[in-house]
């Protein structure tokens, strides 16, 4: 169940809950086993310079290795450049946990 946080300037005109659509289906092609991916998006008025920043973090597995991880961050960061439509600094990141993480669903 991998967690994406989408990190940007509110100057930019983004349509945050199409590019978490979008960053859960680059996943799913690359990882169909790997779930729903939790997104999270935080414009903010306060900034120095615009910028657009994604965070993903993921479970670690066998299967995600450094060629995986790489095939993965470029298609990341083509999604993200067909929803961005303005010049701004562009950084995304994948992170993998270690045993000391679980992640699970709550139902009451």
């Amino acid at each position: 169940m991998p967690h994406a946080e989408l990190k940007y300037s509110s100057d930019l005109t983004l349509d945050a809950p199409a590019l978490l659509r979008g960053i859960e289906q680059v996943i799913q092609r690359h990882d169909a086993g790997s779930g729903e991916c939790k997104g999270r998006s935080y414009p903010t008025d306060l900034y120095h310079h615009s910028h657009c920043l994604l965070q993903l973090s993921m479970l670690t597995k066998a299967h995600r290795d450094n060629t995986f991880t790489q095939a993965l961050l470029a298609d990341l960061e083509a999604e993200m450049k067909k929803h961005l439509r303005q010049k701004c600094f562009l950084s995304l990141g994948i992170a993998y946990s270690d045993e000391n993480y679980i992640t699970t669903d709550h139902q009451p």
